[in-house]
This record gives C-alpha cells, structure tokens and sequence, in this order.
C-alpha cells in the first residue's frame, strides 16, 4: 500500500513515545545537519519523546557522536545511539572470536578496529572476517574484493558486517558499503552475520536502550522508525513490528524525488514492488 504523503511530521510524531531515527539521510547528509529534523527531534524530546537514533555505521556510538558534533546536529536532538560497529563487536564477543582478517580503511574507521580483539591477521590465520566496508569506497567495486571471498569461502569464514548498507550517501556522492560485499559473500553460500539494520538487533537494542531511560519496555505500537531506505530502515521497522516513516531525500531520491517534491507515481511504484515493508507516511525531509 502506498504511504500517505506529509508535509509536517508533528502530528504523526506526537502518537508515539519513542523514535528510532536514522542517521545519514535524515538528520544529515554526511556533511551538513538537516536543521529542519534536528529542530523536530528536539521539540519531540521537549514534549517528553525519547530518541534512540540507530545507524549502520561501522563506528562504535561514542565515534558516531563525534560525526554528528562535526555535522553541526545539535545534542538536544537525541538521548541515545545505536551503532552498527557496537552491534558487530558485540557479536564478536559473543562468538570468543580472537583472530580476525579485517576488511576496510582502517584509518576511517580505526574508532572501531582500536577496539577489535588484537590485530587484523591474514585469511589464512584468521576465525572470521570483520568488514567495515571497502577500503577505497571511490574507486573499488566488489569484483575487487573477489579473490578474498573466494579464500575466505574455501575456509568457511564467518563474515562479520559491520555495516549492512549497500550504499552510502556522502554529500552529492554514492560510495559502495560493506553491506554490498557481505551480500556476495553470502550469495556464494558464505555466512554472513549482518551487524544492524534491517534485522532484529538493531531496533530490539534501540528498543532496550529506550526502556533503560524510560524505566519500562515501551510497546511496539509506542515505536516509530524513521529512515530514509526501504531495505534498512523499513526493513528494520517491519522486523520489530513497529510503524516507519519513510523519509525520499536519502538513498531514494533519484526515483522519488522531482526536485524537492515527492513524485507520487514513483512513490505507489515504489510501494507496489513484491517485499516492500509498508510504512505509515512518507515525506521529503523530516520537520515538524
């Protein structure tokens, strides 16, 4: 079913007690805050909401909140974070993984790597694989990658994704994520862990984090997702049984969007694909 197209997010925010926001896409661009969604972020919190913003990131929480500090989101926007490098590490944990071959630029995310049990060590070593995406994201493809998936898949490596995003918006510019590695690996019949959204942990841990300081479980229908990709955000959303919104000046644009205005034949055709998760409402850029 296509979403209802709106125009101020107000009404729709105020029936819920909790947001799980995402990050790039909609509270900024890589580059610049969205003022417009860090003012209707604020105003929710004012009015009592609690806000978990939740992202793919392979970074731990306290990295992201840097991002954010450089992007110029202004701190009274959200309570909490949700990172997709913590949901990983934690994972790792879990696992008693010690010997990991690590994928990624390992000085743009050296926030999460520091914290990796010991150093990267080759396939041949290795108990998994810890990507955080491609190490020159510009200029690489994941045909790149190739000969170190066929060598991990020969051991049986477990991958570790750190970042379940295919792609990435930085400014004007799409750059390939580890999520689009992962995704091969698996389609060669590799075992791929998926570190955040679209799957349970990432909003069942937004979820719990949201009860620690609101002192109770909030219920399912007291949820709003926000986000700016269907497969991710909506995904994510669809997986916990909460409601979403979906925000068209992320990842979708250039099929949504007709300059700044949402294009509602491209919206239906959007929402009409087999698998599609619903949501509730869909808008250009978040507001109040």
């Amino acid at each position: 079913m296509t979403p209802p197209i709106i125009h101020n997010a107000g009404p729709l925010l105020s029936r819920y007690e909790v947001l799980l926001c995402d990050v790039w896409g909609v509270v900024h661009n890589g580059q610049a805050a969205y003022a417009a969604a860090g003012e209707a972020l604020a105003r929710y919190r004012a009015e009592g909401g609690t806000v978990i913003l939740v992202s793919n990131v392979p970074l731990p929480a306290q990295s992201v909140e840097r991002v954010l500090e450089k992007t110029g989101v202004r701190r009274d926007a959200w309570d909490a974070i949700v990172a997709g490098g913590d949901i990983a590490l934690a994972h790792i944990a879990a696992k008693g993984y010690r010997r990991l071959h690590w994928v990624g630029d390992q000085e743009r995310d050296r926030g999460l790597f520091k914290l990796a049990p010991g150093p990267s060590v080759p396939i041949a070593e290795a108990e998994a694989i810890l990507c955080t995406g491609l190490v020159d994201d510009v200029n690489e493809t994941v045909e790149h990658y190739r000969p170190m998936l066929e060598a991990a898949l020969a051991r049986k490596l477990p991958f570790v994704c750190a970042n379940p995003d295919f792609v990435v918006d930085v400014g004007e510019k799409r750059h390939l994520c580890a999520g689009s590695l992962a995704a091969e690996y698996e389609r060669m019949g590799g075992e791929v862990y998926w570190g955040g959204k679209p799957h349970l942990p990432a909003y069942q841990t937004g979820r719990e984090k949201a009860a620690q300081l609101r002192g109770a479980m909030p219920d399912i229908s007291k949820i709003l997702g926000i986000g700016d990709t269907v497969r991710t955000d909506l995904g994510a959303a669809q997986a916990l049984g909460c409601d979403a919104l979906l925000i068209t000046a992320g990842i979708h644009r250039d099929i949504i969007m007709r300059g700044e205005d949402i294009d509602e034949a491209a919206l239906a055709a959007l929402f009409a694909e087999p698998g599609t998760p619903p949501a509730v409402a869909a808008m250009n850029y978040l507001r109040w």
